[in-house]
């Protein structure tokens, strides 16, 4: 396991809305920009393979593609090669971390200094929501996927442990990008939880406050 001392001080970053990654999930990536390939073969070359998610922060008049301040780092667990050179790659994460800046350099791909400092349970054992009513929840998911006519193995989602099954839906769940991002920057599993039961309340209720009719 990781301590915050073995964490780099300059990560790459990789600008990607609604890709949301949390510590110990993870995440399917296709790579296959030139400059991103760079980057996976330079993170390949360090011994703790990092890659640092982030989202982009559109600011009116401001040239370019801002970042929001909070990201999420993840090893490389797994990646393979397509035979006309694209990598399809998975992402393990490991620490959500706060830009500090972004450094100039010669690599084609964005790369920030970073700070550690706040996120110490996201190296800790798997997070517990003690005050989880899962039936609840899974009621309420219910209503969720029968409204958006999506499928899902309920039997493994009834068996998967609260850290699992949140972070999971926070992933998967088709929100927006701003909304993804007040998931990644809840401080806890639960605090996380509120936040996704909020938002499908919301998706629910057509976003204007009706419930949608099944």
């Amino acid at each position: 396991m990781m301590n915050q001392t073995d964490l780099p001080e300059i990560l790459p970053v990789f600008p990607l809305p609604g890709a949301l990654l949390l510590p110990r999930s993870r995440l399917p990536l296709h790579l296959f920009e030139p400059r991103y390939l760079a980057m996976l073969e330079d993170a390949l070359k360090t011994p703790h393979r990092l890659i640092g998610m982030i989202q982009p922060n559109e600011v009116p008049g401001r040239d370019g593609t801002g970042l929001h301040t909070i990201g999420c780092a993840g090893r490389v667990t797994q990646f393979s090669e397509t035979e006309d050179g694209r990598y399809m790659i998975t992402l393990t994460g490991v620490s959500r971390y706060r830009i500090s800046e972004e450094v100039d350099g010669f690599p084609p791909y964005r790369r920030a200094r970073v700070s550690w400092v706040g996120f110490d349970r996201d190296l800790g054992p798997t997070d517990v929501d003690t005050c989880f009513d899962r039936p609840g929840f899974l009621r309420l998911l219910s209503r969720y996927f029968a409204a958006r006519e999506l499928q899902t193995d309920w039997d493994t989602l009834k068996e998967a442990d609260d850290e699992l099954l949140i972070n999971s839906l926070s992933m998967m769940l088709g929100f927006e990008p701003e909304d993804k991002q007040a998931l990644l920057e809840a401080p806890s599993l639960s605090t996380r939880r509120e936040t996704l039961m909020t938002l499908i309340e919301y998706a629910l209720r057509g976003g204007n406050g009706e419930e949608i009719m099944q």
